[in-house]
C-alpha cells in the first residue's frame, strides 16, 4: 500500500501562554496543502523493517520515525503483524509544515486499512494524539480550528477557492520548534503586534482574505524573523509579487502566500 502524506499550513497562530504541564496553549487554523507530499509504502513482511530516503531526509534514526512508532503503537494495541516501511521524504524538515506528523498519521490509517482494523477517524485521531500534537489533524485532513496545546480540533468552514497557494522555504534554513518558542516573550506570553487589537482569531478568519494582512498574524514571526531575516524577506517578496496575504507557517521556515486567481 502506498500513500502520499501532504503537509499543512497555519492560517494565523496565536501563542496564548505557557501551561503548567510545560506545553503552550495556542490557537490556529490548520489547512491541508499538497505543495509537498512524501511517499510512504507499507507492505506485510516476515519481520519489521523501515527505510527512509529522499531529498529531505536528514539522517535521523529510522526506528524513531513517527511511521515506525505508528506501527509499534498498533502492534501493541491490536497485535498487527510485521511490515516493511519505505518512506521517501519530499517535505522540508524544520519548516513548520508538519510533514513528519503527516507521515505518522497516514501510517496509522494505512496500517488500519492494511490489516482490516476498521478504525474510525475519531479512533485514529485518538491514537495519533499519542504520536504528537499535530498528528490528529492529518487523520481528518480538512480545515480544522486547533486550540489547547494543539490537541483540540474543531471543523471550520473556509473558502479559498478564489486563490492560488504558493509555498516556499528559504534554502538551507530550518527552524526547530524549541528555537521558535525560546524567542517568545517572557513565559511564552506573546503580546499582539504594536497598534493592533487582540481580535479573536475566529473573527479574523471570517473576514475577507484582503482584510487579513496585518490582522491574521503568526506570533512566531516575532521570534523567528530577527534570527532568520531571509524568512521575513521571502514573505515581503510574496507581497511585492502581488500576494493578497502571506505568512510564515507554524514555527517556520516555510512561508506561504495566497494569490488571487485571474
Amino acid at each position: 500500500m502506498t500513500v502520499y502524506p501532504n503537509v499543512k499550513l497555519n492560517l494565523g497562530l496565536r501563542v496564548l501562554g505557557k501551561r503548567p504541564d510545560g506545553y503552550h496553549d495556542l490557537e490556529s487554523l490548520f489547512i491541508p496543502c499538497d505543495g509537498f507530499c512524501d511517499e510512504l509504502e507499507i507492505v506485510p513482511a516476515p519481520e519489521f523493517s523501515i527505510e527512509i530516503g529522499g531529498p529531505c531526509y536528514r539522517g535521523w534514526d529510522p526506528s524513531e520515525d513517527l511511521t515506525a512508532r505508528a506501527w509499534r503503537l498498533l502492534q501493541d494495541e491490536y497485535r498487527i503483524g510485521p511490515v516493511r516501511i519505505s518512506l521517501t521524504k519530499n517535505s522540508p524538515v524544520g519548516a513548520g509544515l508538519g510533514g513528519g506528523s503527516a507521515d505518522g498519521a497516514f501510517a496509522l490509517r494505512a496500517l488500519s486499512d492494511l490489516f482490516g482494523l476498521g478504525l474510525s477517524d475519531d479512533a485514529l485521531a485518538a491514537l495519533a494524539a499519542r504520536l504528537g500534537s499535530d498528528c490528529p489533524f492529518f487523520i481528518y485532513n480538512r480545515p480544522m480550528f486547533v486550540s489547547g496545546r494543539g490537541d483540540v480540533l474543531e471543523a471550520f468552514d473556509i473558502d479559498l477557492s478564489g486563490y492560488r497557494i504558493e509555498v516556499s522555504v528559504p534554502e538551507g534554513v530550518a527552524v526547530s520548534t524549541k528555537e521558535a518558542y525560546a524567542g517568545l516573550d517572557v513565559q511564552g506570553e506573546v503580546l499582539p503586534p504594536r497598534g493592533m487589537p487582540a481580535s479573536p482569531l475566529r473573527d479574523i478568519l471570517r473576514l475577507p482574505v484582503p482584510d487579513w494582512r496585518g490582522r491574521l498574524v503568526n506570533d512566531f514571526e516575532r521570534s523567528v524573523f530577527p534570527a532568520h531575516p531571509e524568512i521575513e524577506a521571502l514573505k515581503e517578496r510574496f507581497y511585492a509579487d502581488g500576494a493578497t496575504y502571506a505568512s510564515m507557517s507554524g514555527s517556520g521556515s516555510a512561508v506561504f502566500a495566497l494569490f488571487p486567481l485571474k
